[in-house]
């Protein structure tokens, strides 16, 4: 049995106890809470540095279009004037010395060289800034391209749209345009590839873009390339998501989805 000097001690004992147990707990979950916090700063750190190289990204891309909008309007208006002109002279020497079969001839090349600078100005000057794009919209421009890779490789190119894409942001457009130009030049390149396939489909807020080839596909030591990173660099500078890699049974696959 306990004496009365043990409960009064045990007595006197346990408020401290009970402050020092109160004092542990706060600890406790002042620290929680701090961890909590740091965790907290360290993910807004996070999506502010990838939100900043984001729009790096896309400053980047828009200084790069810009540049290539000056310089295709430089090549026309100028360099393409300049070689018409050239071109309208060697015909009119042409004409006036017909006579003179020797000179006809070299006068012939000449104006040949000339009418393949010509072409050649006017393909860089598409290239760069595709004028069909803000004139008839993507889905022309697309089955345009379509047509002209058909004529120029003999390939067999499927394309085919579900819903509207003249409607989207100048931006989406413009990247979905350089990115379906770069798979079509990859394939005809390297891919040794039979048939292509384009398939669009817009839905509410999104736009889904797939592409397969039937060719060699992807060397699976071989690093990434330098044109697949600016693909996947323009997609992610618009939010949205860029995958690739071999088919099955073979060829190559890339899938794109953008918010829209």
């Amino acid at each position: 049995m306990e004496t009365p000097e043990n409960i009064s001690f045990i007595s006197t004992l346990l408020p401290f106890i009970l402050v020092v147990f109160v004092i542990a707990v706060g600890v406790v979950l002042l620290s929680q809470q701090f961890r909590q916090n740091l965790y907290r700063q360290k993910l807004e750190q996070e999506k502010l540095k990838t939100t900043h190289q984001i729009e790096l990204l896309r400053s980047s891309i828009q200084v790069q279009e810009d540049e290539r909008k000056r310089i295709a309007r430089d090549l026309h208006d100028e360099l393409g004037a300049v070689l018409s002109i050239l071109r309208m002279h060697i015909v009119q020497l042409e004409q006036k010395h017909t006579s003179e079969l020797s000179l006809n001839e070299n006068l012939t090349k000449v104006r040949s060289l000339a009418e393949n600078a010509i072409a050649n100005m006017r393909r860089i000057s598409y290239e760069l800034m595709p004028p069909e794009l803000e004139t008839f919209g993507l889905t022309k421009s697309l089955e345009a391209l379509v047509r002209q890779m058909e004529q120029s490789s003999n390939m067999n190119v499927n394309f085919e749209s579900d819903g509207e894409l003249d409607d989207l942001d100048w931006p989406v457009k413009l990247a979905i345009y350089r990115v379906c130009m770069e798979l079509l030049n990859n394939s005809i390149k390297h891919a040794q590839a039979h048939t292509l396939t384009l398939l669009f489909k817009r839905q509410l807020h999104e736009v889904n873009f797939s592409y397969q080839d039937d060719g060699i596909g992807l060397n699976e030591n071989s690093t990434v390339g330098i044109g697949l990173k600016s693909m996947e660099g323009r997609i992610q500078a618009l939010g949205g998501l860029f995958t690739f890699g071999n088919a099955e049974p073979k060829g190559f696959r890339a899938n794109i989805s953008i918010r829209v």
